[in-house]
């Protein structure tokens, strides 16, 4: 599911999101809570997919942003489908583990969201300032 998902986001999109739009956009209380989670500390461990796609030295830092908003979105699809299973339970029962499998899923892509927003402005700030310069 994963897979086709990223899939299915890199085909329609192509790693071309529009970064200004709101949704995307930085809202007032996440800064308060990437402190309180720490993100900081454990952004960094983070595994990434096609780390070539975030590389400053092969990509401008329009498109790393770019690719970050379709990332953050193919994670927060993938969040969602996360509780798909819980449609099993009525012919396998077991509730509980149906709910603590989706829950756990669901997290693990919350996290990557989590970094990819962290990341954003100061990714934004660059390419603003990367634009800027190739326009003068």
């Amino acid at each position: 599911m994963r897979l086709l998902v990223g899939l299915a986001y890199d085909v329609g999109m192509n790693n071309r999101a529009d970064y200004c739009k709101p949704w995307f956009r930085q809202k007032t209380f996440e800064p308060k809570l990437y402190e309180t989670l720490r993100v900081k500390s454990w952004k960094g461990k983070m595994p990434t997919y096609e780390g070539d796609l975030f590389d400053p030295r092969k990509h401008s830092w329009d498109e790393i942003a770019q690719a970050m908003c379709q990332a953050e979105l193919v994670h927060e699809t993938i969040a969602v489908l996360s509780f798909l299973p819980l449609f099993a339970v009525r012919r396998f029962g077991s509730f509980g583990v149906f709910l603590i499998t989706s829950v756990l899923s669901a997290l693990l892509d919350l996290m990557f969201v989590t970094m990819q927003r962290y990341n954003r402005p100061r990714v934004v700030r660059l390419a603003e300032r990367q634009n800027k310069i190739k326009e003068k």
